[in-house]
């Protein structure tokens, strides 16, 4: 028997209005200097799929609206909230102000294989993800608590930064999720 794809009036998405009071994942997504607005509308868009509470661009990180990151946002720049900070260093130290647990997603000594981190009910999580070149900046990796890193195989040693973040928040939402958080 063949497989149907689901029409889009049977996903049962959120409306926009839906979605901005909808249970969102304790965890706001921190991008330190993204060069790419590609790169940028890729978050925004994952961001929505996983119900991330919010999106901190910061530095060179560019901001909404723009033609480019609404090409690979699809939108999803007006449903997320976001705010932007000029120094990601202000903005690690107003989500650890708010109880924020701030964890870098990088290679880095004594990081957490992304698949042993256990998120823990009732606490909070800021993500740092870094720019496409430097990844997360000195100053910031001080700031944090600790670093997960995402277990690879192959020749290259790095992600794209817009596909670490599905890969790190599909973890974090699985986590959630099954508890029935969301």
């Amino acid at each position: 028997m063949p497989i149907r794809k689901y029409t889009t009036d049977e996903l049962g998405r959120h409306t926009p209005e839906e979605y901005h009071i909808a249970p969102k994942m304790p965890v706001v997504v921190v991008l330190d200097n993204i060069r790419s607005l590609y790169n940028v509308g890729s978050v925004f868009r994952t961001c929505d799929a996983f119900a991330v509470e919010r999106l901190c661009l910061c530095g060179i990180t560019a901001t909404p609206p723009d033609r480019e990151i609404h090409k690979t946002a699809l939108g999803a720049e007006t449903t997320v909230e976001w705010s932007y900070y000029k120094d990601p260093v202000k903005a690690i130290e107003a989500l650890r102000g708010v109880g924020y647990r701030i964890i870098a997603v990088e290679q880095a000594e004594g990081s957490v294989p992304l698949g042993d981190f256990n998120c823990r009910d009732g606490e909070r999580y800021a993500l740092v993800l870094g720019n496409e070149v430097f990844g997360v900046s000195d100053r910031c990796m001080e700031m944090c608590d600790t670093a997960i890193e995402i277990p690879q195989s192959g020749t290259k040693h790095s992600l794209n930064v817009s596909v670490a973040a599905g890969v790190v928040l599909w973890n974090f939402y699985s986590a959630f999720r099954s508890r029935g958080l969301l």
